[in-house]
């Protein structure tokens, strides 16, 4: 199970680990042993996300789908099979949470007359001090 908000969790049967050789450290090791851990989730066929949930992943994240609808999170970083998997998982609920996240609307303000005010006095202040440095002009 992943938990990705605290009212979405989704449960480790829609997903499945394929592991392959890893490019990352390991040495002579690293071309033996199955330690690259990509995760696969098909977003179509999950129980757990609503229809909105779906459709703002497959906007958001649609360079990670590939064809068949899988998305596909893969970590080669560290030397043990296990920790790619929790390091997948963890990218995973990430980039989900981030796809379903609702985006706030910015509300447009408007400047107070007191802030106008205020810049004007203070551009003023700063060229009378301007205009006092300047050389005085004898008649």
């Amino acid at each position: 199970m992943i938990t990705i908000t605290n009212s979405l969790a989704i449960p480790s049967r829609e997903f499945r680990f394929v592991f392959g050789t890893s490019s990352g450290p390991g040495g002579q090791h690293a071309n033996k042993v199955e330690t690259k851990a990509t995760l696969l989730f098909h977003i179509n066929s999950s129980k757990t996300l609503t229809p909105t949930q779906k459709n703002s992943i497959c906007q958001k994240l649609a360079t990670r789908i590939n064809k068949e609808g899988f998305l596909r999170v893969a970590s080669s970083r560290h030397r043990s099979q296990k920790a790619n998997r929790d390091a997948a998982k963890n990218r995973f609920a990430t980039l989900i949470a981030d796809a379903i996240a609702k985006k706030t609307i910015r509300k447009k303000t408007k400047v107070s007359s007191r802030q106008k005010r205020k810049r004007l006095e203070d551009k003023k202040k700063r060229g009378e001090v301007k205009r006092l440095r300047s050389k005085v002009k004898s008649q």
